[in-house]
């Protein structure tokens, strides 16, 4: 599939975060999206201790969006990662940002800007394959349901992280679910901000223990699952 131009159906809400006028959705929570990536993400999928001790771990995610994901699981890998461990990130993104747009984005978190910085100083919006050394990070620009199924990877943690089901159903089809699953290592785990009925039961339907947990903020659940 051709790579997609960057994202340009974006407006800034007050306190500017991004908003897809696309799909109607924020990209991240105008609370604080850091603080809602370390608690869905990182804890949903029990990081760091599913990676002690490993010299490689590897995380695949659905929706790359501003880039803030990888960089708090890059802060948080960097600090608790054995000598010499390197963490691989595969994500899948239909609609990339421009650099100005991620840097704008992500300025809002002075703890993580080096990080930051490394990432917009190299990102393209067709994607590729960026390597920083401990972690290495590759963002495929295409429709997930087409590219996941040929796709020879491996994850050990999946995050889910497109627009909310209801204003982007396309990003929890069971299918594509199903194709998550059949690509995530035994007992290995996925995480998402979402706790819609319909996504538990396709996430359940693929194979995947499935439960909710405490959302971030005003969202009372979200859902972790697990590879039996």
């Amino acid at each position: 599939m051709p790579n997609a131009p960057p994202e340009t159906s974006l407006a800034w809400d007050s306190n500017d975060t991004p908003r897809s006028k696309r799909f109607g959705d924020t990209y991240f929570s105008a609370e604080d999206g850091l603080a809602e990536t370390r608690h869905v993400f990182l804890a949903g999928n029990r990081l760091p201790d599913a990676w002690a001790g490993r010299a490689h771990f590897h995380i695949a995610e659905l929706g790359f969006g501003s880039g803030l994901n990888v960089l708090a699981v890059r802060e948080l890998w960097q600090r608790t990662r054995a000598p010499g461990a390197v963490l691989t990130v595969t994500s899948f993104e239909r609609y990339p940002l421009s650099t100005a747009q991620m840097t704008r984005a992500l300025a809002r978190w002075p703890e993580i800007a080096p990080l930051a910085a490394e990432l917009t100083a190299i990102w393209t919006p067709e994607g590729g394959e960026f390597d920083f050394g401990d972690t290495l990070l590759r963002v495929m620009i295409s429709d997930a349901r087409a590219e996941l199924p040929s796709w020879r990877g491996t994850a050990d943690a999946w995050f889910l992280d497109g627009f909310a089901p209801a204003r982007n159903a396309e990003m929890w089809e069971p299918g594509l679910l199903r194709a998550v699953f059949e690509r995530t290592a035994r007992g290995g785990t996925a995480a998402t901000f979402t706790a819609a009925g319909e996504v538990r039961r396709s996430l359940a339907g693929a194979g995947f223990l499935v439960e909710k947990r405490p959302g971030f903020g005003p969202k009372r659940d979200m859902t972790v699952a697990r590879h039996p």
